[in-house]
């Protein structure tokens, strides 16, 4: 069954951004990536309504975000971890299990922290992971 592509107003990516606002005072250090998590709109393209309960679990149970910031060790090869050119950017779209990662909210924006070994895939839209 293909996910249910879902009825953007904006860019998702654009919304998160928009958001969040200026983080630029915050620095993610180490291995470490800052995500924005992804909360689905309230109803689909072809017209079904999520219920808010289902909306809210985004919030706890979310697995797809916008890669907002990179610590300037997160997807370097060392003696532990070999990505052999794999690699996140800034403005990504990422999915990861929904246990990873350290919860948090910056300016009225829930995130994620996750260690890069954390990010499981890389998407071209976070619906397609729901």
């Amino acid at each position: 069954m293909p996910p249910a592509l879902m009825s953007h107003i904006e860019d998702p990516a654009n919304e998160i951004r928009k958001r969040i606002g200026d983080i630029s005072q915050i620095e993610v250090l180490h291995n470490q990536i800052l995500v924005g998590v992804y909360i689905r709109p309230e109803k689909t393209k072809g017209g079904i309504l999520l219920t808010s309960q289902t909306r809210d679990e985004d919030r706890y149970q979310g697995k797809a975000g916008l890669v907002l910031k990179k610590g300037p060790l997160a997807f370097v090869d060392d003696d532990n971890n070999k990505f052999h050119g794999q690699n996140v950017d800034i403005g990504d779209w990422v999915f990861y299990r929904v246990s990873d990662g350290f919860p948090l909210v910056l300016n009225g924006t829930l995130c994620r922290l996750l260690e890069e070994v954390h990010v499981k895939g890389k998407i071209p839209s976070p619906d397609v992971v729901f």
